[in-house]
């Protein structure tokens, strides 16, 4: 599988100054075939390259590869979005592949094309890093965040065979509990919740003011609630695995496509719009597959309405967020533990024969 491993590197004023020139070049590029990838309403990589390497190689002085991965930038986008021309930021993000950057691991440093030629800039990483780095292959984003530039390196990890499992660990993942297993362990979401509630607060008065000082503040604090969350979602996932690969059980989780699209009440918005589900789901796959734990999906429907005893399933068995009581059989649980084992029974159905 294929992880990211993040460089910084330590370039001297002349060497930072060539690398923002080579974004602006870039991206200036990248507009020039937007504008033409619009007109012409040819957005498919291949038909694009005809279309437009020939002029932005004669309008703007960059080599032949940058120019293959600008035309490439401008093509993955239209992937997404067709119904808007798209514009290009002077300092976005740009790919490098193995023609235009190459590494030396021992020095510590890259080799980097530039609008001024070749640049040997030196790089600083911590251990983990520097262990993804040995697998390093294909394409590297050369970013520009708060004055610094960074790489985002694509590295090959070998991932283990699947364990043999027993059981599954069914996971319930909510916001006032981010995630409930079926052993009756829950992860609070209280911290995650009071921290949103802090930072909003100050951004809201920030704003108001409308100072310089208060425009500085706002940008020194800006990004620090949601590397609170990734630290925390980090975290949990982190322990969620570890629970599954010390007692050999695959991990169920609920399939929460399309949640986002439910009515929310304008009150729980923030809360909800906050709530970082998917990259909390995305860290335990990845985890899970790394430790060769395997990760089921189950349809999330009545989960938390169902009575595992007797499968009454109604509305009114959940009397409250946390407390889950059956009309039928009187059986009463914690109310994410209880869909975490309704989970966990749907993913034992779900298991393959072996």
């Amino acid at each position: 599988m294929k992880l990211t491993a993040q460089i910084k590197l330590l370039s001297t004023p002349e060497q930072m100054q060539l690398l923002k020139q080579t974004l602006e070049m870039t991206n200036s590029a990248c507009n020039y075939i937007s504008n033409q990838a619009w007109e012409h309403k040819t957005f498919r990589q291949f038909s694009l390259h005809k279309l437009v390497y020939k002029d932005v190689r004669d309008k703007f002085p960059l080599s032949a590869q940058i120019v293959v991965r600008a035309i490439s930038k401008v093509s993955h986008t239209y992937k997404i979005n067709k119904k808007t021309k798209h514009i290009f930021k002077s300092h976005g993000a740009i790919t490098f592949d193995g023609r235009i950057l190459s590494f030396n691991l021992e020095k510590m440093k890259v080799s980097i094309w530039t609008v001024g030629g070749r640049q040997k800039i030196p790089f600083v990483c911590g251990e983990r890093q520097m262990e993804l780095l040995q697998g390093q292959r294909g394409e590297s984003d050369l970013c520009f965040v708060k004055g610094k530039f960074y790489l985002m390196v694509s590295c090959e990890v070998e991932t283990p065979k699947p364990i043999d499992i027993d059981d599954v660990l069914g996971v319930d993942l909510g916001i006032v509990n981010l995630a409930s297993t079926s052993d009756g362990e829950n992860f609070s979401g209280k911290n995650l919740e009071d921290n949103r509630r802090k930072f909003e607060h100050r951004r809201k008065n920030l704003q108001k003011k409308q100072t310089k000082s208060a425009k500085r503040k706002l940008k020194k604090i800006s990004g620090k609630q949601s590397r609170f969350q990734k630290h925390t979602n980090h975290v949990i996932s982190k322990q969620l695995v570890k629970i599954a690969q010390d007692t050999c059980r695959a991990i169920a989780l609920e399939d929460l496509s399309g949640i986002r699209k439910a009515p929310v009440r304008r009150k729980q918005r923030g809360k909800h719009n906050n709530w970082p589900f998917y990259q909390l789901k995305e860290f335990i796959a990845y985890k899970a597959k790394l430790a060769g734990v395997p990760v089921i999906f189950v349809d999330p429907k009545n989960t938390s309405r169902t009575c595992p005893i007797c499968g009454c399933v109604d509305k009114a068995n959940r009397c409250s967020q946390s407390v889950f009581s059956c009309i039928q059989c009187g059986f009463s649980a914690n109310a994410d533990t209880n869909a975490a084992v309704n989970i966990a029974a749907r993913a034992i159905v779900n298991l393959p024969m072996v």
